[in-house]
């Protein structure tokens, strides 16, 4: 299929690093633009406790497994960076150990990861997951200059665009795109996809991401570039470069 190519490029100022010939820049969701590690570590938490409360002993390891110790939610770890379905194929192997069929294991998962879902209490609203202070003047000063803005994400996209209205980030995200039952990150077609409803190039569009499955998949479907946001003190060793702050994105 043939892209049509928007007419307005730019280039991108990133510290000490130039960007050339950019029509579009993608963000991840998740501690990238919206600060809500500690709404997932609640979700995480009340996952591992209604699994232990069916099969006691399972809570604990599932907690680690989900990449929340000691009452702290790992950037990188599965929870953080994960799409449902692998949650809950993650909670069904630490259930199915226990001497359960798989059948039974992910059925159990299943019903559980439906069940906190739908809590009342488990709501995401924009007091529990703000947005970064830098995000909202970043995305207003890029749709001013005419770059367009799409969000991939390990959610789904439902969820995507609940964060958008949640926030009223309308008038600046152009695209909203989540994980689904085929395509998870690192998967390179989700970027590619995203960049073909966008109706730009792969190799015209920037990533924006907080973890290094977010740079993978942009060097994997040959991204212009991939700048690392440091919300936390992890690695993003595949990053182009690496900023503190969305404001040191510069369109010129």
């Amino acid at each position: 299929m043939s892209i049509a190519m928007p007419s307005a490029s730019f280039t991108i100022a990133c510290v000490d690093v130039k960007f050339d010939n950019i029509t579009a820049v993608i963000f991840d969701k998740d501690g990238t633009l919206e600060n809500s590690g500690a709404y997932w570590r609640l979700v995480g938490s009340e996952r591992a406790r209604l699994i232990d409360a069916q099969i006691p002993g399972v809570g604990e390891p599932l907690m680690m497994a989900f990449g929340i110790i000691d009452n702290v939610l790992d950037p990188q770890g599965l929870m953080a960076v994960g799409s449902r379905k692998e949650n809950e194929i993650a909670a069904a192997a630490y259930i199915a150990e226990t001497g359960r069929s798989w059948y039974e294991s992910i059925k159990i998962a299943k019903s559980v990861f439906s069940e906190v879902a739908e809590s009342k209490y488990l709501t995401k609203t924009a007091k529990l997951a703000p947005l970064y202070d830098d995000v909202q003047e970043t995305l207003e000063s890029f749709v001013n200059k005419g770059l367009k803005i799409g969000i991939v994400s390990a959610d789904s996209t439902k969820e995507v665009k609940n964060f958008v209205s949640n926030h009223q980030l309308q008038d600046y995200i152009q695209l909203c795109l989540g994980s689904n039952p085929e395509m998870s990150k690192p998967d390179p077609r989700l970027f590619r996809q995203a960049c073909e409803a966008l109706k730009v190039s792969p190799e015209q569009t920037l990533m924006v991401g907080d973890t290094q499955v977010d740079m993978a998949m942009a060097k994997t479907a040959k991204a212009a570039g991939t700048i690392g946001i440091l919300r936390h003190q992890i690695r993003l060793d595949l990053a182009d470069v690496k900023i503190d702050t969305l404001r040191k994105i510069q369109a010129l």
